[in-house]
């Protein structure tokens, strides 16, 4: 029998362990913060984290989910911040929060999902809200509930609850919290459930795609984090108007085909030296 060609042999192994998802990021190689004083550096999603604390696994009113994927770090705002929300959520709904992804313990890219979560001041709240506590295999391997009829851009109204809206509020209205990324939909249930006049916190409660199933929390620059690029501040106003209307999926005309330009390809992004510095520190 023939032998095959050692680089023909190579090339399938690379592509097997491609195809595997084996190539992870040089960011999530580290498996430490480092010993530094907390820094958020860079954008939310182009940037890394000096000095990050672990999140406990579990607390006071919630719990970490897949925690085997090291994406419970933070910077200590985001951890506390975790924490103080999840013992009023105990102490005012009755509920245990569980916590999805935070960032690396050096923060940085991930090989899949966010393009954010990069500075250890994004934090994902499931809307899975549970009284008891789940066991080590519900936690490892959690299933998600949407509170949306995706199809239907609708609210699925049997599994949305008063403790939904009160959680989302107690989020935004704490003044650390930069911005809350919900669906659409979610934003729009918010807005028409709000009865007083106290409507500010809406503001910072914004629609975006795929947020049907948890919160997306983002901090504000802390303090002392003098590379930390902030966003520009949402929109005047509660975002409960024309604004949100225009993200309702409009019907398709019947228009002939017509040729798509080719996309350009998206510049790569060129981390802060900060960043650089901190992957080169782990080979020392």
């Amino acid at each position: 029998m023939q032998r095959s060609h050692p680089v023909w042999f190579c090339l399938c192994f690379l592509v097997a362990l491609v195809s595997v998802g084996v190539y992870a990021t040089p960011w999530e190689q580290i498996q430490a913060p480092s010993n530094q004083s907390p820094q958020a550096i860079g954008s939310y999603a182009n940037g890394c984290l000096a000095g990050g604390n672990p999140l406990p696994l579990q607390g006071e009113g919630y719990q970490v989910l897949r925690s085997e994927r090291t994406r419970y770090y933070g910077h200590p705002n985001a951890i506390r911040f975790v924490q103080s929300l999840a013992q009023q959520a105990k102490r005012e709904l009755n509920s245990v929060i569980l916590i999805g992804d935070l960032s690396l313990p050096q923060g940085g890219r991930f090989s899949t999902g966010h393009s954010s979560h990069q500075t250890g001041l994004d934090i994902d709240v499931w809307l899975r809200l549970t009284e008891a506590r789940l066991s080590t295999q519900q936690l490892a391997n959690p299933t998600p509930l949407s509170v949306v009829d995706i199809d239907r851009y609708q609210l699925v109204k049997p599994r949305w609850e008063s403790r939904h809206f009160e959680l989302i509020k107690m989020a935004a209205s704490d003044e650390q919290v930069a911005r809350i990324f919900v669906h659409p939909v979610i934003k729009q249930t918010l807005c028409r459930s709000e009865q007083s006049n106290e409507r500010a916190w809406l503001r910072k409660v914004r629609p975006w795609w795929g947020h049907h199933y948890h919160m997306h929390v983002r901090l504000k620059c802390p303090p002392g984090s003098v590379v930390c690029q902030s966003q520009a501040e949402p929109p005047q106003g509660d975002g409960c108007g024309a604004e949100l209307a225009s993200w309702k999926p409009q019907p398709k005309p019947n228009l002939a085909k017509v040729t798509v330009a080719k996309a350009k390809k998206k510049r790569v992004k060129v981390m802060p030296e900060q960043c650089l510095t901190l992957l080169q520190t782990r080979h020392l």
